[in-house]
């Protein structure tokens, strides 16, 4: 969990830095995609990050009380559990801890049914909403989510539009739900340069599949052209740490987990691809176990690599694998049939005009 509070924090410093989401904002995009995914570790990572970059308990106990209406009981309830548990290791750690201010209580004649139905109004543009189809949920809707809830002014509007759709990018099949709910963000404040910056974030902070929910969403509403592009599940296949050593012989950014018995997962983000190569006196397999991409041996046609997609490399071969441009990839390698005197000589890079034409 340390390493993972560092990461983030300096996501935060580097990445987020002179980006139009303030800094509370931020950690409260890790914080709701995180809870939305069940993730407590990561949650735990992004709450001890925020707190110490000054969000307050009572803001990240509303976040978290708040995204039971979109995520369940169960998580908001587990969410608020991992709190519980930051803040009494902060305080017996001796870090800082603020509690921050609880909500303004409401007025003995608040009628939540008529300021949640304005609310949700404003949310929707100005058209008032009705789900005819289901009045009960109608209801709930406006007198409880948009009356009870969005009362509470320890959050402002932005602030759970912001936690809202970092949450709903982190569930899958809820794209509907999340273009809505981009459009309503920035209805209630939140500028178009500050969702723009949030798919960056959960990149970095959670992960790629929901950077890429919210990229295609931020697309639709603002009426964009987009390409899709396929991620892939890292707990499965870790990603492993960005492959520094062996950055110059490649063409993207690829990463390296290093496995038991001298087997390796490398990952390639899209379009990324090594130079072409040759090993010596040594045969290497590759198994592809995530994404799309593909492998080429010189004067030949490329090879399609899917899941499950087996290839073994004659030794003194040249060659080049990779990731297809609209896809992340992950493949297996390990050496066999190594001889004495073994090694890889690394040649010319994969020209764009060769890769590019390869669908």
């Amino acid at each position: 969990m340390i390493i993972l509070a560092a990461l983030i924090m300096m996501t935060l410093h580097i990445k987020g830095q002179n980006m139009a989401l303030t800094t509370k904002q931020q950690a409260l995009v890790a914080i709701a995609a995180n809870e939305a995914k069940g993730n407590i570790e990561g949650l735990k990572a992004a709450l001890n990050e925020g707190l110490e970059q000054g969000l307050t308990v009572s803001e990240a106990k509303e976040a978290l009380s708040h995204l039971y209406a979109y995520t369940g009981f169960p998580r908001s309830l587990n969410a608020l559990g991992a709190l519980q548990q930051v803040i009494n290791e902060r305080k017996e750690a001796g870090r800082c801890v603020d509690d921050g201010r609880e909500a303004d209580p409401l007025p003995g004649d608040y009628d939540a049914l008529k300021q949640g139905t304005e609310v949700q109004t404003q949310l929707c543009g100005g058209q008032p909403f009705t789900y005819a189809f289901a009045p009960q949920t109608d209801y709930y809707l406006k007198a409880h989510l948009f009356g009870d809830i969005f009362a509470r002014n320890n959050l402002s509007f932005a602030d759970r539009e912001v936690v809202t759709v970092s949450a709903i990018s982190a569930l899958p099949g809820c794209e509907p739900q999340l273009k809505a709910h981009v459009s309503g963000a920035r209805n209630m404040g939140v500028t178009d340069e500050a969702l723009r910056a949030i798919p960056a974030l959960l990149e970095a902070m959670v992960g790629a599949a929901e950077a890429e929910r919210l990229r295609g969403a931020l697309a639709a509403v603002f009426g964009e052209s987009y390409s899709p592009v396929q991620t892939v599940d890292f707990s499965v296949w870790p990603k492993g740490a960005p492959n520094t050593a062996y950055a110059q012989y490649f063409t993207g950014n690829s990463y390296l987990s290093q496995m038991e018995g001298g087997m390796a997962n490398v990952t390639f983000e899209p379009r990324c691809r090594n130079n072409w190569h040759i090993h010596h006196k040594q045969v290497q397999v590759l198994i592809c176990v995530a994404g799309r991409g593909w492998y080429q041996e010189w004067g030949k046609e490329a090879v399609a690599m899917t899941p499950g997609t087996i290839i073994a490399i004659p030794a003194e071969v040249k060659h080049w694998h990779g990731a297809a441009k609209d896809s992340w990839f992950q493949h297996l390698t390990y050496h066999k049939d190594v001889q004495e005197g073994a090694s890889n000589e690394w040649l010319e890079p994969v020209t764009d005009d060769i890769y590019g034409k390869l669908k």
